[in-house]
Parts: structure tokens; sequence; C-alpha cells
């Protein structure tokens, strides 16, 4: 009933109702990727409290990195079968009984259920798979903005509340730091449940920019088996060498960002006399970048070749990561690091949606994109996990940081490789 009045009231002002799905999308996105970028400032009080290692506490990162990659080419099925509403609803669900159920824990066996097993599958079903699902439903001109701007939402959520997390715990605690991250997770399952429809047939509507006078289409039939429509998708991209690269490059990305800044920035800052309300700040201030920068590469790609765009991404951020260590931790090095490091922190995204699109099909974008997102979830997993037994072997973080840059720098190489054909030239 919100629903169909919202969409009446924004119809007389002459805005489509994609645009609220664009909202209710951003917050569900934002929160969510914010429950997954939480855990990093509780890496240092959980070693405190209970006495765990930094790799066993990275143990339980890598797998819920790993299980949030691997669950986005079936979320983006279960949203095929059972509707986006449905599918974000009880993702949300999962999510905040897990945060809940952690706030009592005392081993470090429930660390990993409820932070890598319970939180990973939660949220991977909100991952970027749902914003590409709304663009591609919703929206038939400004996709690639579209796709941007939902990008940027789930990179900034994971950075842009870690100062206020992180000034919760040194006060009072970490406890009180989830408990705030499950009251945002039940708003925005609120928002949901009012705001968020499946199609925009739903509503008598057409995708934005969809001037067609024919009838509206019937919802395509909801009965394919979950497992054979996701794997499916992967056999048929499998034969493709577009895919390799774009899965290989993607796993760099999150191997270079997620896994590997997200989490292990403020406890390396830490080791260089940094405190760590101070260091959050900086991932903070990377996340306002990011907003900025990933919304200008969504505009950018809907203009200029993506196989370039892509190649600049991720050369200048391999550039960044191995000037980091000679910035000597300075202020002034650090905020010069997060200016740049931020405005390229996860723009690929909305090229690697593209170029997906154009290869595969509009129909098939999601599910396919959803592999090649689990292939940035992988590099993230690698990348917690090698970064945490660095510092635990090594007792430095520097050898994971100049990995993560030689890695960018192959990534930008090889991308070149994705010859633009017909198809790609007219999608």
């Amino acid at each position: 009933m919100i629903s169909g009045w919202l969409s009446t009231a924004l119809a007389r002002r002459n805005i489509h109702y994609g645009w609220a799905m664009i909202a209710v999308t951003f917050i569900t996105a934002l929160v969510s990727a914010a429950a997954v970028g939480a855990p990093g400032v509780f890496i240092v009080p959980l070693q405190k409290e209970f006495g765990w290692s930094t790799a066993e506490i990275s143990s339980a990162m890598s797998i819920r990195f790993v299980l949030f990659g691997l669950m986005a080419p079936f979320a983006a099925a279960l949203m095929n079968r059972y509707g986006l509403r449905n599918v974000t609803l009880t993702a949300l669900v999962i999510v905040v009984a897990s945060l809940v159920l952690s706030l009592g824990m005392t081993e470090l066996w429930q660390l990993v259920a409820l932070w890598g097993f319970a939180v990973g599958v939660g949220t991977g079903m909100t991952a970027l798979v749902l914003g590409a699902t709304v663009a591609s439903r919703w929206f038939k001109e400004r996709r690639g903005l579209v796709i941007g701007i939902l990008t940027a939402s789930a990179a900034t959520g994971q950075l842009i509340f870690l100062p206020i997390l992180a000034s919760i715990t040194a006060q009072v605690g970490w406890r009180w730091a989830l408990a705030l991250m499950c009251v945002m997770l039940a708003f925005a399952a609120i928002a949901v449940l009012l705001v968020m429809r499946d199609r925009p047939s739903d509503l008598d509507l057409r995708p934005f920019g969809d001037t067609s006078t024919d009838p509206l289409p019937p919802p395509p039939p909801a009965n394919a088996p979950i497992m054979a429509a996701a794997l499916g998708a992967l056999r048929d991209a499998a034969k493709t060498k577009v895919f390799w690269i774009l899965f290989a490059t993607f796993f760099i990305c999150g191997a270079s960002t997620n896994g590997l800044v997200q989490v292990h920035l403020i406890p390396m800052c830490l080791d260089f006399g940094i405190p760590e309300v101070q260091a959050a700040g900086l991932l903070a201030a990377m996340g306002v970048f990011d907003f900025v920068g990933t919304i200008a590469s969504g505009w950018l790609s809907d203009r200029y070749d993506n196989r370039y765009l892509l190649f600049w991404y991720y050369g200048l951020r391999g550039l960044s990561l191995l000037a980091l260590p000679f910035t000597d931790f300075t202020f002034y090095g650090l905020s010069l690091f997060a200016l740049f490091y931020g405005l390229d922190w996860i723009a690929t995204v909305p090229p690697t949606v593209r170029l997906t699109a154009a290869q595969f099909g509009a129909e098939r974008a999601g599910l396919v994109f959803g592999w090649i997102f689990a292939g940035h979830q992988l590099g993230a997993a690698t990348a917690a996990f090698g970064a945490g037994l660095s510092r635990t072997v090594l007792l430095s973080y520097l050898p994971a940081f100049f990995a993560a840059g030689a890695l960018c720098i192959v990534a930008a190489v090889i991308v070149l490789a994705i010859t633009k054909d017909k198809k790609m030239a007219t999608a």
C-alpha cells in the first residue's frame, strides 16, 4: 500500500519510482556493507579480551569474505525466483540475528560461525548483485550512473561508519558498537519492507527511459532451479576469455581493497603509533573520496572504453599501494594516500558490470557478474588471511601491501587483453 501511494505521489512530480528503489537499495547496501567492514575495528579489542591472535581472527574474516562472494551468483538466482524484497529482507534478518547472538560470544568457534559463516551468507545476499539487478530491471537509461551510485554506497558503507564504531568501541566497548550496527540494519529492513518492489510492472510502470508503447511484458517464469540457473551461467561464461580476465582482475580488486586495506589498515596504523580512532578516520575519508570516485566512474563508463578505464584504475591503485610504506605514516603522507587511493577504491565496478552485460547480455548479466564478484571476494579472503599471517609470522603488514600493489599492475596489463568485438561495441 505504501509503495503504491508513494509511486502515485512521485508520478505527480514527474519522478520515476525507480529513484525510490535506488534510495532504499542505497540504504540497504550502505548498512550491509558496514556490517562487513565493522569487524576490522574489533580486531584489537578482541585480541585484548579473548587473547585470540591476528591470524585466528583473520580466519573468520576470510570465511566471511569467501561466502560474501560465493553467495552472489546464488543470490541473483534467488532474486529471480523469490523476488528482490523477500530475499533482501531474509538477508537482513540473518545478519541482525547473527550480530545479536555474537554479543555474548566467548569462544573462537562462535566468532567463526557467526561473523564468518552467518554474516557472510547474509551480506552476500545483498552484495553488489542487488544493485546490479535493480539497475538492470528498473533503468534502461543512465544505468552506468545508477550502478556507480549503488556501488559507491556499498564501498562507502564499509568505511564511513568506522570512526563512529571505533569511537564507541574505545569509550564503552565493542559490544555497544555492534548494537548500533543492529539498529541500523533493522531500520534498513523496515525501509525494504515498505518501499522495495520486485519489478516496474508491479506498479504498472516501465523502466526509467523506456518510451515503448507496447503492452507490458509479463515477468519471466520463476520456476528455474536455483542451482541450475547459477551453475548454468557459470558453465557458459567459463567458456569465454572475457569471463576469466574479469574474474582474475576482480580477484585482484578484492585482494587490494576489502581484504587488505579495509581489514588490516587500522591494525597496521597501530603498529606505527597511530591511534585507532584516527586510523578509522583515515578509512572514513577514503569512503568519502570513494563515493565521489565511484559515481564519477559510473558516469565515465557510459561514455568511454571500459577496458582503458580499468587499465588506469588498476594501475593507479597499484602505484598508491606500493607508495604507502614510503609515506612514513605521517599525517600528510596518509592524507595524500587516502585521497589518491579513496577515489579509486572500487571505481572498477561500473566498467566491470558494463563489460559483463556487453559480453553476456542483460538477462544473464546479474548471474555472470555474481560469479565474477565471487572472484572479488576470494581475493579479499586471500588477502585478509595472508596479511594476518604476514603480521603473525613476519611481524609486519608491509609485504602484503607490496604484493597487492604488484598484483594491481598485473591486472592493469591483462585487462587490455579483452578484445572489443562487435557485440561489445553496440551494447
